[in-house]
């Protein structure tokens, strides 16, 4: 889901509209984005050889408690400031020809979900949390 949801932004909005692409809301996206993956990367790389920091340990999963919300807001704003765009553009029209939704209207409906699919995504994270660093919290603690 959250693989799709980027794609989306990306290729569907932000390479398609070429008015889009130097809005705010595309820099915190990418700044959230960013940031997430030079937590999440190092943190991966250093376990495939046996080993962990610490920190790097606890902000790969703490630092998603700013950095999706944040993510999700630039991700909706700019998607809510495409919509006269994509509705002036008719965008993806031939895709959407056979369909009785117009692009511009799938983009409305996902953004009334957005939120509830990416909940779903954000508590799975606090579970993997809750996982992770109260395993190593019970280790400290005896």
């Amino acid at each position: 889901m959250q693989w799709g949801g980027r794609v989306h932004f990306l290729l569907a909005i932000v390479r398609r509209i070429v008015e889009v692409q130097e809005l705010p809301s595309v820099f915190v996206t990418l700044l959230a984005w960013g940031l997430i993956e030079v937590i999440r990367y190092p943190h991966y790389a250093l376990n495939c050889v046996g080993s962990s920091l610490s920190l790097v340990t606890y902000l790969r999963y703490t630092a998603f408690i700013l950095l999706y919300p944040m993510g999700l807001a630039g991700e909706m704003w700019l998607m809510y400031q495409a919509l006269p765009l994509i509705k002036t553009k008719n965008l993806y029209a031939y895709f959407f020809a056979g369909l009785p939704i117009t692009y511009y209207n799938f983009v409305k409906v996902l953004l009334a979900c957005y939120p509830f699919m990416w909940l779903k995504l954000y508590l799975h994270l606090f579970k993997q949390r809750k996982a992770k660093l109260g395993k190593q919290h019970k280790k400290k603690r005896n």
